[in-house]
């Protein structure tokens, strides 16, 4: 792995790492697509853009090197809590499998514990893990679903995802206002209208 240090004028360090052979690779490719959209690689402005593209693209997909069952197990912790734990408006990034366009957005989760809770970071991470992978909303949805559903074991489940898609907005159909909501729920949250119809209010209330 290669590692690049920034600093910035107040001092910041940040160090990206990247798989150098992939870079080389995948640069290589991007050099011949610049070639075959009528570009010049080898103009001052676009030197260093196949580099770029490479990285870019490793950490958009950075999500199939993480374990997100794992994000969970290392902060579950024993709780008799058996309400309801909703983090909302957690930011989503993602890429469209269909075009390798971004969609954008928000997701909503909640759990009811069964005997578990998790730390609350760990469930935004979750998202990331997923959704830094080439990916469908409705897919994405599932998975965290299923993810939080089969490692915390809670009584039920809830995943709302609102997204933007770039593929809709810049190319195609070219609605440039138009939203995508995805929905998934497990026990309460199917079984239970009242819990359901709790959490739905949760996350489309301002309670600041």
């Amino acid at each position: 792995m290669a590692e690049l240090e920034n600093t910035d004028n107040k001092g910041y360090k940040k160090i990206d790492q990247y798989n150098e052979e992939n870079t080389n690779s995948i640069a290589a490719h991007y050099s011949e697509i610049l070639t075959s959209l009528g570009e010049n690689p080898n103009r001052e402005g676009l030197l260093k853009t196949p580099e770029r593209v490479a990285k870019s693209l490793q950490y958009l997909t950075q999500g199939y090197n993480i374990d997100p069952v794992e994000i969970l197990k290392s902060a579950m912790f024993t709780e008799d809590y058996s309400q309801m734990v909703v983090v909302k408006d957690i930011e989503v990034y993602s890429m469209c499998e269909h075009h390798m366009l971004p969609f954008f957005g928000k997701a909503h989760i909640a759990y009811i514990p069964n005997g578990h809770i998790v730390g609350l970071s760990k469930i935004p991470r979750v998202v990331d893990a997923f959704s830094r992978r080439l990916q469908v909303q409705e897919r994405l949805t599932n998975e965290i679903r299923d993810c939080i559903q089969n490692t915390l074991n809670p009584s039920g489940v809830a995943v709302v995802i609102e997204c933007r898609h770039l593929c809709m907005s810049m190319r195609g159909i070219q609605k440039q206002n138009s939203v995508t909501t995805t929905s998934a729920f497990t026990g309460e949250f199917i079984n239970n209208d009242k819990t359901r119809a709790e959490f739905l209010r949760l996350i489309t209330a301002s309670l600041y």
